[in-house]
């Protein structure tokens, strides 16, 4: 491995690392931090065509400040990472207590546990491309079971 490539992939999984804590320490502000002006999300399922006037990066940010509203004890945990250069695939584990509207769904107080899988590409230490799929139904099943 070239020292460059030992370089991006720290940088890879210092970001994936990065967006667990930021997410578990409901700090949006350095959440948003962690994404390049630049940054292209390729998730369906979350905001990956944002309104005319907003940027993807902004998109994404309030897709998060969502559920931190409607978990507001999320905990956010990486069961594991893969590091190929400047890319970045974890599977990540979300869990906290439905207190606030979470997927349009009206607070249940329920324990709510999810996975996601993402890849992040990473540029200059901040996340520039993200792939991803989110166990939506899975949530949606918690919720109204």
């Amino acid at each position: 491995m070239t020292p460059l490539h030992a370089q991006s992939a720290q940088s890879a999984q210092d970001v994936a690392t990065r967006f667990a804590a930021t997410l578990s320490a409901h700090d949006i502000d350095a959440f948003a931090a962690l994404f390049s002006g630049q940054y292209v999300n390729h998730q369906l399922s979350a905001a990956a065509t944002p309104p005319a006037g907003v940027s993807n990066k902004t998109a994404t940010v309030n897709f998060f400040r969502a559920r931190l509203t409607g978990l507001p004890d999320l905990n956010v945990t990486i069961e594991t990472t893969v590091i190929d250069g400047d890319k970045c695939a974890a599977s990540f584990v979300y869990e906290g207590t439905h207190e606030g509207i979470f997927f349009g769904v009206a607070p249940t107080g329920k324990k709510l546990r999810f996975t996601s899988c993402d890849i992040f590409r990473v540029a200059d230490g901040l996340i520039v491309e993200h792939w991803g799929m989110g166990d939506i139904a899975g949530v949606l099943a918690q919720l109204k079971g």
